[in-house]
């Protein structure tokens, strides 16, 4: 077998309920301990974190036991499906660190082999033409605790049925005149054994396909087969297909063809996070967000575009492991993990959000002094570089107060306070607008403590970033938040929706003024603005308009409590 490429490091992960049935399974020999499973994403729509869960499961479960992941696209319903998409989902796979070698398929590419299916079905009597329309055959479905209605065209004959199914694929008939349904049990009390369509009309040409079919495979009919044709032996899936197994077993005994391992687990719901396809396409197409890459969003795309990494999200997914039962994952763990790898990884730089001018009065106007500051103290192979420091700089405004209540050590009058790698310096005055509004704070410095220190050893408590006016570059930075105020936006109250919990605030666009080497960071680079938070160069950064994403702030509140009890 050949392996991953480009997998996760290997590390011991715990083992999960999952991979208990597939260590079974090899103890028992089955199928020469071959261990084969799929990514299965419909082309309809960009990935979110619930697939980026599903793509770890499953790469990261073939990897484990040496064995082979398929990438395979289930496209059926070419109304919704689009080559955009399919491309975005290769990149969004690769980008988490997943190769799946030469193992690219198509449900498209078994529509012939299906077609197949559907005529031994026919042949065996169990499937028929039904003339019913979407609606009719809806209402005739009955309830869980009332059977269905039969269809007054279940009984055609094995030879009328070949015969329209044909003409059905040769396009005689327009989109909904006819599908083909299985004839299994209309008093089933599992509703997806009553009679479920298996083929529908759609006249609309295919990403792939082209005109070649009008009639295409539902879902249903189409995953399980493809499983089966690629002999994946572990389907692994969420619990919303649990219902559906009968079905797929059902197929796989009427077609006899060789059966995969359907394995349900828990799809992954985020606190303050919508993750359904339909509602996200719902905002881009309603432009509450700019995008399915927006930096709000929870598609891969959009939080690679704020900042994450795949790293983060493979350690986010690892965390949470798999269950068996629905559950909400505190999206602050998800947050967590981020800030523990960039902690890590991303470059210090010292930035100012708003401004405020401090003139350092006993500075000589023309003198420029070079201090080192750190570049990451978490790595010391990234160094040091060097920080300009001249007369007037900028500090944040939040960092000065002119009757600041007690216990606050940042800077006020007659007050001194540490700049971070630079020097003491003591307010002596302030100036301010006809509106009464501070536009200067002047200070005075003491040469005697570059680099931050005291020379006497004198206690300063506060300590405050910085940067030089004259050197500074402005950036346009964007205040990202998270994009819904209430925890669970999927629980709607009467007469509301689930936008109507969006967060007015989710976005804030500012301009800041940073450290100069910043104007060479390329899109995607990640940087810690020191005492704010994690930033990423955007992709719409160009030569004179550099333009950070706010990743997340510092402040972590997955408490080591919280991290303890998980």
């Amino acid at each position: 077998m050949d392996n991953l490429k480009n997998t996760p490091e290997e590390k011991k992960v715990p083992i999960n309920f999952i991979h208990q049935i597939i260590e079974a399974y090899i103890d028992n020999k089955k199928n020469n301990r071959a261990v084969h499973t799929r990514f299965p994403p419909e082309p309809n729509g960009y990935l979110h974190i619930g697939h980026a869960k599903s793509i770890c499961l499953n790469f990261g479960t073939a990897q484990k036991y040496n064995g082979l992941c398929n990438l395979r696209f289930d496209d059926t319903n070419p109304a919704k499906e689009d080559v955009e998409y399919v491309d975005s989902i290769r990149e969004d796979v690769k980008w988490l660190g997943f190769d799946w070698g030469n193992r690219e398929y198509y449900a498209s590419d078994y529509f012939e082999q299906i077609y197949e299916y559907a005529i031994k079905l026919i042949n065996k009597g169990k499937a028929y033409v039904c003339d019913l329309t979407a609606e009719e055959i809806s209402e005739n479905r009955g309830t869980p605790t009332k059977a269905g209605i039969e269809s007054p065209y279940r009984d055609r004959s094995v030879d009328d049925n070949l015969s329209l199914f044909q003409r059905m694929r040769t396009g005689e008939f327009k989109d909904g005149e006819k599908v083909l349904r299985a004839k299994i049990d209309m008093a089933s009390p599992n509703m997806h054994m009553r009679d479920p369509v298996l083929y529908r009309i759609i006249h609309t040409d295919h990403h792939r396909t082209g005109n070649k079919w009008c009639i295409y495979p539902m879902y249903d009919f189409a995953h399980g087969q493809s499983d089966s044709i690629e002999k994946i032996t572990h389907s692994i899936c969420t619990l919303e297909f649990e219902v559906h197994r009968p079905l797929y077993d059902w197929f796989i005994k009427e077609l006899e063809i060789f059966a995969p391992q359907q394995i349900e687990f828990a799809r992954l719901n985020l606190t303050y996070t919508v993750m359904s396809k339909r509602k996200l396409l719902q905002m881009v197409q309603e432009k509450q967000v700019n995008g399915w890459d927006d930096p709000r969003m929870p598609t891969i795309c959009g939080l690679r575009r704020r900042g994450y990494t795949p790293e983060s999200i493979r350690n986010f997914a690892e965390i949470i492991g798999v269950a068996k039962r629905d559950n909400m994952i505190d999206v602050a763990l998800l947050e967590h993990c981020i800030r523990e790898d960039l902690n890590k990884k991303a470059q210090r730089v010292m930035a100012v959000l708003n401004p405020l001018k401090v003139i350092i009065d006993n500075f000589p106007d023309n003198l420029i002094e070079e201090t080192d500051a750190i570049n990451n103290p978490e790595d010391e192979k990234m160094g040091k570089r060097k920080v300009l420091f001249s007369k007037e700089l900028f500090i944040e405004r939040e960092d000065f107060m002119e009757d600041p209540p007690k216990n606050y050590y940042r800077l006020s009058p007659g007050k001194e306070v540490r700049l971070r790698y630079a020097f003491y310096i003591k307010c002596v005055n302030v100036v301010k607008n006809l509106l009464g509004e501070i536009i200067e704070v002047h200070c005075t410095y003491d040469p005697e403590t570059k680099g931050g220190s005291s020379p006497d050893k004198r206690k300063v408590q506060g300590t405050i970033h910085w940067v030089s006016a004259k050197h500074a570059i402005e950036t346009e930075i964007r205040l990202y938040d998270r994009l819904f105020t209430k925890e669970n936006p999927d629980d709607v109250e009467e007469g509301k929706d689930f936008k109507s919990y969006l967060n007015t605030d989710s976005l804030k666009i500012i301009k800041g003024k940073i450290e100069p080497f910043i104007k060479t960071a390329k899109v995607g680079e990640k940087f810690q603005f020191e005492r704010i938070g994690y930033f990423c160069a955007d992709k719409d950064t160009t030569e004179n308009n550099l333009i950070f994403n706010r990743t997340l702030t510092l402040k972590d509140s997955w408490t080591k409590e919280e991290k303890k009890n998980k």
